[in-house]
């Protein structure tokens, strides 16, 4: 939420410097990325209530746990909202507006209707969650796990991005939504649903493609 939220609320638009949509997928990306390599070794660094329930599926993580990780994925995703949004609101003139949040129909980028931010989170939360299946997959290189991760995450916020800001992510969603204006929240919803479904399909289709690792 800090990293890739907060570029998109300070950086994206900066007069003259604006990073545009392609700073902000590789600031997600590159998010993932280097904390994959932080605290992988500590958590296995889900950060993301999709994810959870994709490798829980998958059978990579057991459901006791499920729980408490969604509880700390979205207390960690509000309080980088407080912040980014206490440093975001010290310049002059300052106005929340959509907060980096997730949208569709009139607060799409695109202007993209529901039923396609709906289709597009849950396509591109199952590809997320594939690419994270195979690159963890004990047959792939491990020390490579988080470079593919990372850049995956930014190959799918350059396609979801101009269609509702991309979320594959509920914590991330939420994180922001409380500090947004209204329609924020009630649109957020999708942005659980959705994720959630692409997550946990791709937990039921990556063993059957892949087969088990011994």
């Amino acid at each position: 939420v800090f990293g890739g939220c907060g570029s998109a609320v300070l950086a994206a638009g900066f007069p003259g410097l604006g990073i545009g949509f392609l700073g902000v997928a590789l600031a997600f990306g590159l998010t993932v990325l280097t904390m994959a390599y932080a605290i992988g070794h500590i958590s296995g660094c889900h950060l993301n209530p999709a994810v959870s329930v994709g490798l829980m599926v998958g059978k990579r993580f057991p459901a006791s746990e499920l729980a408490p990780y969604v509880i700390a994925q979205v207390l960690g995703a509000i309080i980088a909202g407080g912040v980014l949004y206490f440093i975001a609101s010290g310049q002059e003139g300052f106005v929340a507006g959509g907060f980096a949040s997730n949208g569709f129909a009139e607060h799409s980028p695109g202007g993209y209707s529901m039923v396609a931010a709906l289709t597009a989170e849950i396509v591109l939360t199952f590809m997320f969650l594939f690419i994270i299946l195979g690159a963890t997959d004990k047959r792939a290189p491990a020390a490579l796990a988080p470079v593919a991760i990372g850049l995956g995450l930014t190959l799918i916020h350059l396609v979801g991005i101009p269609v509702d800001n991309l979320s594959v992510n509920p914590a991330r969603s939420t994180g922001v939504a409380l500090f947004a204006e209204p329609w924020a929240l009630q649109q957020l919803w999708l942005f659980w649903v959705a994720p959630i479904i692409g997550g946990a399909i791709a937990g039921v289709v990556y063993p059957l493609v892949a087969g088990d690792a011994e």
